[in-house]
């Protein structure tokens, strides 16, 4: 028996606390036999016992549903997703952060397998993850990616299996933002590597730290060269104090600068760079490191050097160009409202260039604009503006004048500095100038108006016989007027049917018959009447009607001449004029006019098309292009006007011109003794004897008709046959 006044050892500990409950608890009977007293008080500390062991048992299990609850939660509200999986990757519980990880609900996720949320890619190595988890007790880990409805989430896996080996615990973390934070880590090493632009870090004193491939490119300086150094190893000596002064001042109080630089490279080459400087700040705003990146625009501003000169500069003689002209003429004209001081403007135009680019050619022609353009230079003052605007038209602008006689002597000069030859591919070239000069304020109030009484004032000077000078007047504005209205109103005459051709008699001088026509087109304005062709020829060829026009000319002409064939005469032929202007560019389709004429069944000799002297003398490829073409469609072509000009005998038979037509000058004074009548002889033997047919126009006497046909003249138009009438008086002349 244990003596209650002894501590016990551990292993008899429970008895032992027994005995001292027991002994507390109550005194021994009196009168009981000592076996009964002992047996009694066995039993009692078995009871004791028994008693001890519920209560160390109900507190066991207590704490244990305590450690359990508090487990559970410690689960269910980790910061991490928990998942218990068995070894076939089944979730068997999870917690509420798995919750939020997958976007479903916790309850759901029970019974589903966890590979269905990692992505394809990853699906071999969850499998030999999960693997090795169940394999050995050891933590495993890896990253992966999980598919999330429309997006995926980059995820660290965490797993240990338990100690029966049945599941496994899965410590899952979103590692979303860092897989992100790692990318953009990469790509800006990346960048920084492959970038073309040179970066350049420095510390808060300007020593370089670190610099990219693109800046040893850039400069020629490796990165143990150039690492230690201030930026002052870049410097090549062209900015001033006060250049980085400002810069200073910008990086330090804003923290940024950018602009351009010249630098210097390794081998001491200087070029131009963009610069552009950003400052990184410690939290209490003092500098850490300033970032600058670098290009090289040399080569840049080199073109947009180019680009500007291009842009505001005449590429041929270096002249400004239209647009540069017009911004200082504004200038100008702000000035002269500031000081009150006048300017004169100047249009020149010059006179007979064309024909030296027709017949010398182009590069002549750009020659030529060269040698005038330095002529004109020496006219004027340094401050003076040259320009050219386009073709063989000059500008000129005579700022802060205080007499107007200084325009004068300008004018003068350059009319007369013009007159001299040009020697130009060893050939002596002569061209003069025309002058229209219109003064601000007292001409115009704006630019516009200015520059169209220059215009007006221009094309007064060549009306006037040119090489000369012309000042604006307010008459000459009512004139532009009544062109630009006349313009207008020619646009519907076509659409209204106001325009119709006239039909003059062309008689065969041995039978006496009416044989041939011209078509001349007349214009009945519904307010004005009838308008010559003089009047609105030379206005549509401006406005770009002409083509239209000489378009409808042809295929009236050829309406009317088909009718006159099938009702009177088979051979009948009708002549029409063409427009110069048109003549040269390639404004008359020749295939559309052939065609025209096959629809209609008819030869090419129905139509004859009448060209004058000066355009045979400038024939240009085009023209001869065209003249060539009438040849071999059977088109003929009539000389108009013949000797009025100076055209070639062989350019008479190149082109096999078929009619010579004798100018009216000749025909109005001839008379049986007068030289007219030997110069009309000559030119009807010249033409026979180039195997050409001679029309003789203006005939108005008997006299002259009689003559004519005596001097050999195969035909003859004028009043005294007819004048032009419409088509159906014609037909009644020809019944």
């Amino acid at each position: 028996m244990i003596n209650p006044n002894e501590q016990p050892d551990n292993s008899d500990e429970l008895r032992w606390r027994a005995e001292q409950r027991l002994a507390v608890k109550q005194a021994s009977p009196a009168g009981v036999a000592i076996d009964e007293k002992r047996l009694v008080h066995e039993l009692q500390v078995h009871q004791i016992e028994l008693e001890m062991q519920n209560e160390a048992l109900r507190e066991a299990r207590l704490q244990s549903e305590i450690a359990l609850e508090r487990f559970t939660e410690l689960f269910d509200f980790a910061p991490l997703a928990y998942f218990s999986l068995c070894c076939k990757g089944i979730i068997q519980q999870a917690n509420f952060r798995s919750e939020s990880l997958l976007a479903i609900e916790r309850s759901a996720l029970c019974g589903q397998n966890f590979a269905h949320w990692v992505t394809n890619i990853f699906q071999l190595l969850f499998k030999n993850f999960l693997a090795k988890v169940f394999a050995n007790t050891d933590s495993h880990s890896c990253e992966m990616t999980l598919q999330i409805g429309n997006d995926q989430k980059w995820v660290r896996v965490e797993g240990i299996a338990d100690k029966t080996g049945d599941s496994c615990l899965l410590a899952v973390s979103d590692i979303s933002e860092r897989k992100r934070n790692e990318q953009e880590l990469q790509l800006a090493a990346t960048v920084f590597l492959t970038l073309e632009e040179a970066i350049i870090v420095t510390d808060k004193d300007n020593r370089i730290v670190c610099i990219n491939p693109a800046f040893t490119r850039l400069t020629g300086y490796l990165s143990d060269e150039a690492v230690g150094q201030t930026t002052a190893l870049l410097k090549s000596g062209r900015h001033d104090k006060v250049f980085y002064e400002a810069m200073w001042h910008s990086l330090n109080s804003t923290g940024h600068w950018q602009g351009e630089i010249w630098t210097k490279r390794k081998n001491g080459e200087e070029f131009l760079e963009w610069l552009s400087i950003n400052t990184l700040y410690s939290q209490n705003g003092e500098v850490i490191r300033r970032i600058a990146t670098a290009t090289d625009i040399t080569d840049k501003k080199r073109t947009e050097e180019i680009i500007r000169r291009q842009a505001h500069f005449d590429q041929l003689t270096g002249l400004p160009n239209r647009y540069l002209f017009l911004d200082r003429l504004q200038r100008a004209i702000n000035k002269a409202n500031r000081t009150g001081r006048q300017l004169a403007l100047m249009f020149l135009d010059l006179d007979h260039f064309k024909d030296v680019n027709d017949t010398l050619g182009h590069d002549a022609g750009d020659e030529l604009l060269k040698e005038a353009t330095q002529r004109l230079k020496g006219c004027l003052r340094e401050t003076d503006t040259l320009a050219r605007p386009g073709g063989d038209e000059f500008t000129i602008i005579l700022d802060e004048l205080d007499e107007f006689s200084s325009v004068d002597r300008v004018a003068q000069i350059m009319v007369e500095c013009m007159t001299a030859p040009f020697i130009v591919k060893k050939e002596r070239c002569y061209i003069s100038v025309s002058i229209g000069i219109a003064l601000y304020p007292s001409d115009a109030e704006t630019l516009e108006e200015l520059l169209k009484n220059a215009d007006q004032a221009m094309y007064a000077a060549k009306n006037q016989g040119r090489s000369r000078y012309c000042y604006f007047m307010p008459a000459m504005q009512e004139a532009s007027a009544m062109r630009l209205r006349l313009g207008n109103d020619l646009r519907h005459a076509l659409t209204d049917r106001q325009l119709s051709l006239f039909y003059q008699p062309i008689v065969d001088f041995e039978s006496g018959r009416i044989q041939k026509a011209e078509a001349l087109i007349r214009w009945q304005h519904p307010t004005r009447g009838w308008i010559h062709p003089l009047d609105f020829i030379a206005v549509s060829e401006d406005n770009g009607m002409i083509t239209e026009i000489d378009e409808w000319v042809f295929h009236q002409a050829v309406d009317q001449v088909a009718i006159w064939r099938a009702n009177y005469r088979a051979d009948f032929q009708i002549s029409i004029n063409t427009s110069s202007a048109q003549f040269q560019n390639n404004g008359i389709k020749l295939n559309e006019w052939f065609v025209y004429l096959q629809d209609r069944g008819l030869s090419g000799d129905c139509i004859a098309v009448e060209i004058t002297e000066g355009l045979l003398l400038n024939a240009t490829a085009i023209v001869s292009e065209k003249l060539l073409a009438f040849r071999d469609a059977g088109i003929q072509v009539s000389l108009d006007d013949y000797g009025t000009g100076n055209s070639s005998l062989y350019s008479l038979k190149k082109y096999d011109i078929d009619y010579l037509k004798i100018d009216r000058s000749f025909v109005a004074n001839l008379t049986a003794d007068s030289n007219e009548l030997v110069l009309c002889e000559a030119m009807i033997l010249l033409a026979h004897k180039l195997d050409m047919k001679i029309i003789a126009e203006g005939i108005e006497t008997q006299e002259q008709f009689d003559l004519l046909r005596q001097a050999g003249c195969d035909y003859g138009q004028g009043n005294l046959v007819s004048k032009a009438v419409s088509a159906e008086e014609f037909e009644k002349l020809l019944s």
